[in-house]
């Protein structure tokens, strides 16, 4: 956005968004380390730093469910539809039970040298060093990455996209398998015809490694490497080795055929299914994600024809590589627009004019090239084919129908899951992945390993698992899955916009409102189900020019503040976010002040006359903003862009003038 300008935001008070970012990066890093009690939205909101706040609220916008069902008027705009329990498909890989079970094929895999993908492995030791000095890059700090190493992370990937795939499809694991096996027969062939002899000798620093001319002396692909440099003996015992073991995986999988594909089999039963028994009345539309793209085309080739013929309904597909998106809608263009208008022609406002055709899709195979930003609401029913190793992309492609505008009460998710115990998915799954190690090389030489400790890794595991189990029994939101930390938590835009509104009509009024107006809430709801307790929020304008915080402050020179009838500061002016959300609650959808709320407070205050309660909870507030903004300001002092201290004391509640408040009673029923 910025072209790479560090000083670009410097009029809005960012002197660096380098640092900005580097300091934000940093606090949550020390966040993170937290104990889980200590883990929480509030602290962290309360360790970042200003500026970082002040850079999401100038370029983003966002809103979660949760944020929308909580401060939104929903019968203004609709509400979400209910979210029914998933439906978990433990599909077998065969129907005849003779293909090898998932954790069989898991050992080969692993057995696996791949060393087609490793040439470096076997680069003779004399000639190691010209190829480090080719091949090898620096990086900052003086530390470079090593081919060899890169070709090792590689191996590993692969391994684990062999089992992700067998996992999605029979048919795409045959696929990748064949490719595999014939790039190490084609090595072969090259290792038994190349005869050291006639060639001259070569160095791999002074060749141009593109030139067709030395095509019959050099195997590899982005990295080259010259047949005479290499242990051909050793590297050819290799290949054999995953010869044969390539050659019984693919024997073993071209033998389920589509008849013999359980998993599909399943899944034509669940479309049958829902086309008898439609969830909302007459919705028979259905989306189908998927991984990759072969899994994709395999289940529209058998899919289409026979949903059309069975049940009346028209199918495509979309992966995202050009030019292969099909249907068998007659007269539907395939591009992606089209495609996806014509299977939610509702919530893509499809006009009488905008298409060749006004017959709709039943049926949408997708990959995750529409996991995002697409509004595809029309259809309640939504199968995961393969599931994803992270189960954010799940809840992504869920968001897909579960969205505000659907047609439909209720929506379903469907998960295909391996035909295991989820103790052992989640096992098999870290050992295929084994350990990723990186090689860090210093300028010296020396050695350093780094990796995740096996505590990080233990408890990586076992997060993954937690997930996936709630993920079994409910649909939840991102923001629940990945412990509570929303961007709608960070910034103010939503206010801003409420604000915009409000003053087109009531800028006048607003401008002659006196200092010091207040008003009284009392909320049963926000104060059973949240810790706010009884209290006042105060809106202050700082009087003293020495309370500053930074540039970046969002809201200065006015500081937003809660205090409870008790003294405790529940909400600090750091917790900006927080105190807009909860005085939005309170008075949501109220244009006019509580009158038996005001007599209470009436009646408490002596009409006005007695407000040393509200007196003693606006000094707690002076003193804690002032106490807070020293604290920020000492952190200033070691930041760029100048520092927030001085050296004059501050004057408690002379250094601020009430610019509002709002009471918080406690119910009557408490």
């Amino acid at each position: 956005i910025t072209e790479g300008v560090d000083d670009a935001l410097d009029d809005v008070g960012i002197v660096s968004i380098e640092q900005t970012l580097r300091k934000a990066q940093a606090r949550f890093n020390e966040w993170l380390k937290l104990d889980a009690d200590g883990r929480t939205t509030a602290s962290l909101l309360e360790s970042l730093n200003f500026d970082y706040f002040k850079l999401l609220d100038l370029l983003t916008i966002a809103r979660s469910r949760k944020h929308i069902e909580k401060y939104y008027d929903l019968a203004e705009i609709g509400e979400f539809p209910y979210r029914a329990k998933p439906i978990n498909v433990r599909a077998d890989i065969d129907t005849s039970g003779l293909f090898p079970a998932l954790r069989e094929v898991n050992r080969d895999i692993r057995r696996l040298t791949l060393s087609a993908y490793a040439p470096m492995r076997y680069v003779l030791a004399e000639k190691v060093e010209e190829y480090s000095r080719r091949y090898d890059m620096e990086v900052a700090g003086g530390r470079s990455f090593r081919q060899l190493d890169r070709e090792e992370s590689l191996i590993h990937l692969m391994r684990v996209n062999l089992l992700k795939r067998m996992e999605s499809s029979i048919h795409s694991f045959a696929q990748t398998v064949a490719k595999l096996l014939g790039k190490v027969d084609d090595l072969i062939e090259r290792i038994e015809t190349h005869d050291v002899s006639e060639i001259e000798e070569l160095s791999i620093e002074d060749i141009d490694v593109a030139s067709d001319e030395f095509d019959p002396y050099l195997v590899g692909a982005k990295v080259k490497v010259l047949l005479q440099d290499v242990d051909l003996i050793r590297w050819k015992q290799d290949l054999e080795e995953d010869h044969l073991i390539l050659t019984g995986l693919l024997r073993e999988a071209e033998q389920v055929d589509k008849p013999r594909d359980e998993k599909l089999r399943r899944l034509k039963a669940l479309i049958s299914d829902k086309a008898a028994n439609p969830i909302n009345p007459s919705n028979r539309k259905a989306l189908i994600f998927t991984a990759f793209a072969d899994t994709a085309e395999y289940l529209y080739e058998d899919i289409a024809d026979w949903a059309l013929r069975e049940h009346g309904l028209h199918s495509a597909i979309v992966t995202g590589r050009s030019g292969r998106n099909k249907s068998n809608l007659p007269d539907l263009r395939t591009d992606l627009n089209s495609v996806l208008t014509a299977f939610s022609p509702i919530s893509k406002e499809r006009g009488e004019t905008d298409s060749e055709t006004t017959a709709e899709l039943d049926l949408l195979i997708a990959t995750d090239c529409i996991s995002e930003g697409q509004n595809l609401q029309d259809c309640d029913y939504l199968v995961n084919y393969d599931i994803h190793w992270n189960p954010v992309r799940i809840i992504q492609r869920f968001g897909r129908i579960d969205r505000l505008g659907s047609r439909n009460g209720t929506i379903q998710l469907v998960n295909f899951w391996p035909n295991m115990e989820l103790d052992e998915y989640i096992d098999l799954e870290a050992r295929v992945s084994g350990r990723m190690v990186l090689l860090d090389i210093s300028a010296t030489g020396e050695e350093n390993v780094i990796e995740e400790s096996e505590r990080d890794q233990m408890n990586d595991l076992a997060y993954r698992k937690r997930q996936f189990e709630v993920l079994q029994e409910q649909v939840i939101d991102i923001e629940d899955l990945g412990g509570g930390i929303s961007i709608t938590d960070l910034t103010l835009n939503d206010f801003k916009m409420d604000l915009s509104n409000y003053l087109k009509h009531n800028q006048e009024e607003l401008s002659t409102l006196p200092p010091g107006a207040f008003s009284v809430a009392v909320d049963d709801e926000l104060l059973e189900d949240s810790e706010i307790k009884p209290g006042a929020f105060f809106c202050l304008r700082s009087e003293n020019s020495n309370i500053s915080v930074d540039a970046t402050y969002a809201l200065s020179p006015h500081f937003l503040i809660y205090v409870a009838d008790d003294g405790e500061v529940q909400l600090n002016f750091t917790q900006t976010r927080r105190i807009l959300d909860v005085i939005k609650k309170l008075s949501l959808g109220r244009s006019q002040p509580d009158a038996q709320a005001q007599q209470r407070l009436a009646d408490t205050t002596q009409g006005g006359a007695d407000m040393d309660h509200y007196r003693h909870l606006l000094e707690r507030a002076a003193a804690a903003i002032s106490g807070k903004a020293e604290e920020k300001g000492v952190e200033s002092l070691f930041s760029r862009g100048g520092t927030a201290m001085s050296r004059d004391s501050h004057r408690g509640l002379d250094d601020f003038e009430v610019v509002a408040y709002l009471a918080v009673l406690a119910s009557e029923h408490a």
